[in-house]
Parts: C-alpha cells; sequence; structure tokens
C-alpha cells in the first residue's frame, strides 16, 4: 500500500511513517515545516518529503492519505482530497487497524508522565527479551529512537503513548481509543490541552472512552491518588484493575524511598526489591512503579523490571544535561503544565541537596496551550510550582502563536522578589549567565525550542568564563 502523510513532521505521525515503511508500505508525505531533525530522519528511512500542502501531491495517486490532526479544512490538500471524493484516514486509526491489530498493545494514558513512562515500559520489555515494537512522543535514550515496528526478532507486543489530544479534525475522539489496549496504564489525570476541552469532565469523558476499550482479559493500572480517576472507574470498569501509589495503604503497588534516589518495590505488602538508578523526583517513581505492574501484566518478574530500570537512561529532554561550564549545569526539561514544573523543580531540589546545597537558576517558556491560555486556574498555579527555585526567569514573546494572553507580571507577583519578566532572549541569557556561578542549576522549561536558549546560555557561559 502506498500512502501519503499529511502532516508528517509532528512526532507522532512521523513515528507512524517509520512504522508503516518498516512494515513494507510504500510512504511519503508532506507537512509545512519541514527540517531537520525529522526530516534528516524520515529521509533516511526512504521517505521522500514535500513542502506545504499543494494540489499537486494528488499526482502521487497514493492509495490512502493519512490525515495528521494538524490539518483542518481549508487545507489546499485537504480540500481537494474532499471534493475528489478519495480515501483518507487519520494517523491513530491507520496505527490502529495496521499496526496494532493482533497485538498485545500497553498503552500509556496520562496527563504528565507519558513518555517517560511509555519510554521505561519498552526498555523493560527490551531488557526481559520481548523485542517490543513502540511508538512514542520522544526519543528514549536507551533505544535512540521513538518508533520501531519490533525488536531483533517479531513481537507480540507494542507500547505506544496513549495520547489523550483529538484525532483529527473529522474525529474529535481522543487518539487512544483507536489502539485497543490490552494493558492500560492511568497515570494521573489533570485538567490540559486548553484549546480543545472546555474542563476536565472533558477529558475524563475521554478517559471513561479509553477503559470502554480495554478488554475482559485487559488490565487497567491506575494512580490510586489521583480522585479524577477515581471519577472514571466509578462510571464502569470491566477489566482486572491494580492500583498503585507512593505510600502503602490499599494499592497493590507501593514504594518506600531509600537513599538517595533508590526506592523500594512492594506488591502487596512484599518487597520486591530496590531500584538503583540515576533519575529523581516523585514523579519518576511513580512512573516507574506504573511500568513495572504493567510490565508484570505481561510476564515480566518484578525482579527483572527493578533490574532493567537500573540501566534505564532517560529520554531526551527529560532533565537532559545540555552541558556543564565552570561548575554551572544547563538542564533541558520538556515542561508543559504546572504540576509538573513543581515535581521537576522539587526533584532537582533534592539533586542539588545532596550534592552541596547549589542553587536552581530556573528558566520558563509558558509556550503549551494550556500555559498560554491560563484556563482553569493553570497560571494562578504557575508561582507555586516555582517556589523551590532560588531564581525565576520567564520568557514570553509579545506577538505571534507563542504569545502568552495573560499579564505575566501579575501573574507571577506572588514571587516577584525572585522573578524576572523577559521579552527578549538577548537580555534573558545575559542576565541568567551574569547571576549563574558553580554549583547552580540552569533549569530549562518549555515544550518547544525556545529559541535554543539552552546553546546560547551555554556558549555564553563559556565565553564568560574562557572555557
Amino acid at each position: 500500500m502506498h500512502i501519503h502523510i499529511l502532516g508528517i513532521c509532528g512526532t507522532f505521525m512521523g513515528g507512524l511513517a517509520v512504522l508503516a515503511k518498516q512494515a513494507g508500505h510504500t510512504v511519503t508525505g508532506c507537512d509545512a515545516n519541514v527540517y531537520p531533525p525529522m526530516s534528516t530522519q524520515l529521509e533516511q528511512q526512504g521517505i521522500t518529503l514535500t513542502e506545504g500542502f499543494g494540489v499537486e501531491q494528488l499526482d502521487l495517486k497514493p492509495d490512502l492519505f493519512v490525515i495528521g490532526n494538524v490539518v483542518s479544512r481549508g487545507n489546499p490538500l485537504m480540500e481537494a482530497i474532499l471534493n475528489r471524493g478519495l480515501p483518507y484516514v487519520s494517523g491513530p486509526q491507520w496505527i490502529g487497524e495496521h499496526i496494532l491489530q493482533h497485538k498485545w498493545v500497553l498503552a500509556v494514558a496520562g496527563t504528565h508522565g507519558k513518555t517517560t513512562t511509555s519510554s521505561m515500559l519498552a526498555w523493560i520489555l527490551e531488557f526481559a527479551g520481548y523485542a517490543p515494537g513502540f511508538l512514542i512522543g520522544g526519543v528514549p535514550l536507551n533505544f535512540a529512537v521513538s518508533a520501531r515496528l519490533h525488536g531483533a526478532t517479531d513481537s507480540d507486543f507494542f507500547v505506544i503513548e496513549a495520547d489523550e489530544y483529538d484525532t483529527a479534525f473529522f474525529d474529535k475522539r481522543s487518539k487512544f481509543v483507536h489502539y485497543h489496549a490490552k494493558t492500560a496504564i492511568l497515570n494521573n489525570l489533570e485538567f490540559d490541552h486548553a484549546d480543545i476541552f472546555p474542563d476536565v469532565a472533558a477529558i475524563e469523558e475521554q478517559f471513561h472512552h479509553l477503559v470502554r476499550t480495554v478488554p475482559g482479559v485487559g488490565r487497567v493500572i491506575v494512580n490510586r491518588s489521583e480522585a479524577s480517576l477515581q471519577r472514571v472507574l466509578a462510571r464502569g470498569c470491566w477489566s482486572e484493575q491494580e492500583f498503585f501509589e507512593e505510600q502503602a495503604s490499599q494499592s497493590d503497588w507501593h514504594l518506600q524511598l531509600r537513599e538517595g534516589e533508590a526506592f523500594e518495590v512492594f506488591f502487596k505488602g512484599e518487597s520486591q526489591g530496590v531500584v538503583q538508578w540515576a533519575l529523581n523526583g516523585a514523579h519518576n517513581r511513580l512512573n516507574a512503579l506504573a511500568a513495572i505492574a504493567a510490565a508484570r501484566h505481561v510476564g515480566v518478574q518484578p525482579a527483572t523490571a527493578i533490574a532493567a530500570l537500573a540501566e534505564f537512561v532517560n529520554v531526551k529532554r527529560r532533565m537532559e544535561l545540555r552541558g556543564e561550564v565552570a561548575g554551572i549545569k544547563v538542564i533541558d526539561d520538556f515542561a508543559h503544565h504546572p504540576t509538573a514544573i513543581a515535581t521537576t523543580v522539587a526533584g532537582l531540589r533534592r539533586v542539588q541537596t545532596s550534592a552541596g546545597g547549589g542553587r536552581i537558576l530556573a528558566v520558563l517558556e509558558p509556550r503549551s496551550n494550556t500555559m498560554k491560555m491560563g484556563a482553569h486556574g493553570i497560571k494562578q498555579a504557575l508561582p507555586a510550582s516555582l517556589q523551590e527555585a532560588d531564581c525565576v526567569y520567564i520568557y514570553g514573546a509579545r506577538s505571534g502563536k507563542d504569545a502568552v494572553t495573560w499579564d505575566m507580571a501579575d501573574t507571577f507577583s506572588p514571587i516577584a522578589d525572585k522573578t524576572a519578566i523577559y521579552h527578549e532572549l538577548d537580555a534573558l541569557v545575559h542576565d541568567v549567565v551574569n547571576e549563574a556561578r558553580a554549583g547552580d542549576a540552569v533549569l530549562v522549561m518549555s515544550n518547544g525550542g525556545f529559541g535554543g536558549v539552552h546553546q546560547r546560555l551555554l556558549d555564553a557561559l563559556a565565553s564568560r568564563y574562557g572555557n
């Protein structure tokens, strides 16, 4: 089959293209911004890319057009497809029908931690010899690719990051309803994606639809501490359930923090072993607990999963050390929500304290749709999420699609004594570099490229300190 993918350079659709190519299909695609690194990765797979959405692409005469959710009505190529009655389908539906059928699908859903938990789970299965396929919204450093059909041998198992974002302009259900998971992790559920969901109840509705698709012989693995997930389950669940949380109570899985960032894993009150790893933060410990529980559903013993996590390297842009100059670390994190920011800063605080008490200089670009819109208390939660940082630098574009729609100075007034607001990156870089000293960690948080600020900081630090 020849498929032509509209919106091919997004993380999800780019991963779909790789899977389709590995499955033996002819794959071409187009996007408004065809540039590295995704364009390079796709071209290395032998996938022909076209810049833009011109109607001349109909001359390729594919068997099927696969439509990404960046495509909307008015797109010239999409309008031509509709006018000519040509066959098209959404990306999630195509994956569900052509890649995931007859697979044991392990789906990881939640507002936060999907990418990290999916990466942990895929690595655990790989370590245990299951050779899983996967599609993840980031690059797990243990694999160095975001998607593959299977490992060294064909595999019955497939790990997928199960996003609640809408499927396509013609299918407003969440992507994850198309995946038909047999094992589903419900990691957490908060208000997010303010551009498509009016409130948290609308998101809970979609999670309810996900739960409805899990078979009776399947298993739903749920964070018990999330009241929103309890409401989802109260609407009906027809599968086995296992619960996890940090503290022991009525959950099947819990943990106890040990020295440093190590933690002991318990199942039904019995110790399963101690995870010794380099990651930090309560959120990552819970992510790991969910991954261990999901792997057990397919037959991986907890002791094996714990051993695998000792070799887990994390995901690109998740607390990724981009460089160090004169004892000053520059760290990149894909922050997109106040809760994720708070847990990231808290985890880094533990690391800094254990390393001698260096400061945290937090550099934030509120770029996600949810943060830019500031709805449902999101903007009000931002100052508290940065409370554990020593210095805070907020950047917002003055105009354009990344512009913040609320008054940043007013919003951050509760922490005004340690916060500076910027509309020019050069000024921000100058002030951060002048403030930073040996032992500090500069934590850069954004879900976008942030104008290459990470390298600009490193270059400016090197210039200042003569490195």
